[in-house]
């Protein structure tokens, strides 16, 4: 671990950025969290995670929340300057997270996703040129590329042709992210992977990119719009009817548990400094399709869910896709994901 104590943690009151700053507190240092619930204002009140801050706060000494837009490069300056070389490490996960809502707003979409992404690496680089720089990426860098893989329909879920190099792990990091539809959401997470990338590479800042697909656990304020399998299990559990959108319910993702992605941050804060770009994910054992999760999540409450069917899919939605982190692992070793598809659920459903 760096001499420096503090982590800055963008959106530390969602999902990911939670888990980090609980993580980080436990090794010892310093949490200083950026977040004004921005999600309140993309996904509605239901989405709020203003609680979470209370929660932070109230664990005790270690976290200092900044009620800060990450597009306010004032503000974040600021932020740096005051810890300077205090600072071990970045994790830079706040974002505008939905295809759908990119549409409504591209300007929007592009200033918060790639515009703050910039500020923050500016900052980094001024005040804390040493600080491990994580940026969580997300794998619709990749574009709509994975809707080109040999796909079948295989029971109640789609799967890639078993002589396929991707059929044993899932899609590594050689998957290119050119020709290929993104959605203007894919394209603003795109431009903030590569600047991040370049920062690295031009001024040497030890930056990691990690593409993620789709991220989970007990905190999360899973809606029709983001956050899949957090929404399912929210229906699930309360009898509400889930919308299944497109592909007849037999798309596949993989899953990781943000606490699982936090062990990741760590990882890399706990070797010697260097850039890289990886693919994060859950793996094959936590891949579902939405048919499955449904299934499982009424095995699991001795009940049927209840749905309904939307034939259309969403623009630039992925019909398959699974993480290969083998790259990761290789280069962090005694990391990999913790839990399987069952276990998940269980978790959001409180029944494990």
């Amino acid at each position: 671990m760096p001499d420096q104590s503090v982590a800055i943690v963008t959106g530390s009151l969602g999902l990911v950025g939670a888990a980090a700053s609980r993580m980080f507190r436990k090794l010892g240092l310093d949490v200083v969290g950026i977040d004004n619930d921005f999600r309140a204002v993309l996904f509605g009140p239901d989405a709020s995670t203003r609680p979470m801050q209370k929660a932070l706060e109230a664990g005790g000494t270690g976290y200092r929340h900044e009620d800060l837009d990450i597009r306010d490069r004032d503000g974040i300056a600021r932020v740096f300057e005051t810890y300077a070389r205090r600072i071990a490490v970045v994790v830079h996960a706040a974002a505008q997270p939905s295809h759908d809502w990119a549409a409504l707003d591209p300007m929007t979409d592009f200033e918060v996703n790639a515009t703050a992404t910039l500020g923050l690496l500016e900052a980094a680089r001024r005040h804390a040129p040493e600080a491990r720089f994580i940026f969580l990426s997300t794998n619709k860098v990749y574009g709509d590329q994975p809707n080109d893989l040999p796909l079948e329909r295989l029971g109640a879920r789609l799967d890639i042709s078993r002589s396929h190099p991707f059929h044993a792990r899932g899609i590594d990091e050689t998957m290119p992210i050119d020709r290929t539809r993104h959605s203007l959401f894919g394209v603003s997470k795109t431009a903030a992977d590569l600047m991040v990338q370049e920062y690295g590479a031009r001024f040497g800042l030890p930056a990691t990119v990690l593409r993620a697909g789709c991220i989970t656990g007990e905190d999360h304020r899973g809606v029709p719009a983001h956050g899949f399998l957090s929404h399912l299990c929210r229906a699930a559990k309360s009898g509400r009817v889930y919308d299944v959108i497109g592909h007849g319910g037999y798309q596949v993702r993989d899953n990781l548990h943000a606490e699982d992605l936090a062990l990741a941050f760590a990882a890399i804060v706990s070797r010697a400094p260097q850039a890289g770009v990886y693919n994060i994910g859950g793996g094959r054992a936590s891949s579902v399709s939405v048919r499955e999760a449904l299934a499982l999540a009424g095995e699991i409450l001795h009940r049927t869910v209840a749905t309904k069917e939307t034939p259309a899919s969403r623009y630039g939605d992925h019909a398959w896709w699974i993480t290969d982190t083998r790259a990761f692992e290789a280069d962090h070793p005694g990391w990999a994901p913790r839990h399987d598809a069952r276990a998940l659920i269980e978790r959001l459903l409180g029944e494990a």
